[in-house]
């Protein structure tokens, strides 16, 4: 638009329709469901026949810290299915040690933190307030496997679950590998189903798909290029 009004015009004209055809297509076609999809199936469901873990962590993301402490109550943005699987396998597993790693990832963030609200949550969701472990400090997701490893100092041979977003697994996964914190994942809160071309993806939904997608596979390369993960694209362990 800027360029319109200078003797660039006629590029000007063409980079808008390139960047509406763009958005069209990120917004109404399937590119979020492609791109999302071999995140999401990357892990099969948890094997719970194998046994009661010997603790539950939660990784960080669904609460809004600042805007929590703005109104002094839990908000929860995403990802909310984080802290109802962590309150139902509690409930199941009542000698399972719970954790929830999140600090804050905002740059001009004050003194909120995740963990404060989520453990106000988990108890209202049942989950007796001295089996929480809360872990504050974290601003992304390789200092939460760093900072829960030292908090926790699992022993050999203890099962832990990992539980988050289907689509944030695979880079968790890594993540935790490369800190040496062996755990199983607990995929939750999905964003596509069973099928990459359904008419339910030929939404404006699409936009968003794209977005965590998007973002999702340059983390992994990031985390790669950075040395915090020691594969790619992290599957389920041989």
């Amino acid at each position: 638009m800027v360029l319109l009004t200078t003797r660039f015009a006629a590029l000007g004209r063409k980079l808008m329709a390139v960047s509406i055809v763009l958005l069209a297509i990120c917004t109404f076609l399937p590119l979020g469901t492609l791109l999302l999809y071999p995140l999401e199936t990357r892990f099969p469901p948890w094997d719970a026949s194998r046994g009661a873990p010997d603790g539950i962590i939660v990784l960080g993301g669904p609460i809004d810290a600042d805007i929590s402490a703005a109104h002094s109550t839990p908000v929860v943005r995403n990802g909310a299915d984080r802290l109802f699987a962590a309150a139902a396998l509690g409930r199941r597993y009542p000698n399972a040690r719970i954790v929830f790693t999140g600090g804050s990832a905002s740059l001009i963030s004050g003194e909120a933190r995740e963990a404060d609200y989520a453990s106000t949550l988990l108890e209202t969701l049942g989950i007796a307030k001295e089996r929480m472990i809360m872990e504050r400090r974290s601003r992304n997701t390789f200092e939460n496997a760093v900072f829960t490893k030292a908090l926790v100092m699992p022993k050999a041979g203890e099962r832990w679950l990992l539980v988050t977003s289907a689509y944030h697994m695979p880079r968790s996964i890594g993540i935790f590998r490369k800190v040496d914190f062996p755990v199983e994942p607990y995929p939750v809160d999905w964003r596509v189903g069973d099928r990459v071309f359904s008419l339910d993806n030929l939404s404006a939904d699409g936009l968003r798909r794209t977005d965590i997608a998007v973002r999702e596979w340059l983390g992994l390369l990031a985390y790669r290029l950075w040395g915090q993960t020691g594969e790619f694209f992290p599957g389920p362990a041989a």
